[in-house]
């Protein structure tokens, strides 16, 4: 269900995004696999964004145009299906060469957003 304010949904992808780079920086796939509390929260921190993304509904690629909205969707039903084969691979990837653009994306619309005040 699309959110009207769609500051908190970005808020949440940016607080997730953060959440994982605590948990992952200095970390490979394999630090990633053998440490169950980091695979496991960082598959949660990837669903929440997922789900955040789907509450911003077609504003997202207004706010953030560029990004892979779909697949950022689509991860959370890929990780909710696949809840009993966790890929490390998978979320290492996805951190490094997803989340720093959409990271930046979701920042500067957050910041326009408040400045503006189109909350």
């Amino acid at each position: 269900m699309p959110s009207k304010d769609p500051v908190q949904p970005l808020e949440d992808i940016l607080d997730n995004i953060n959440r994982i780079e605590r948990f992952l920086t200095g970390k490979g796939p394999i630090d990633i696999a053998e440490d169950e509390l980091t695979l496991f929260a960082s598959q949660y921190a990837l669903l929440i964004i997922s789900e955040a993304a789907k509450r911003l509904g077609d504003d997202a690629e207004l706010l953030c145009p560029g990004q892979p909205w779909r697949d950022i969707r689509g991860i959370g039903n890929h990780l909710r299906h696949a809840y009993d084969n966790l890929d490390a691979v998978l979320i290492w990837k996805v951190f490094h060469e997803h989340l720093p653009a959409l990271k930046t994306a979701v920042s500067a619309a957050l910041e326009r957003l408040l400045e503006t005040g189109q909350t």
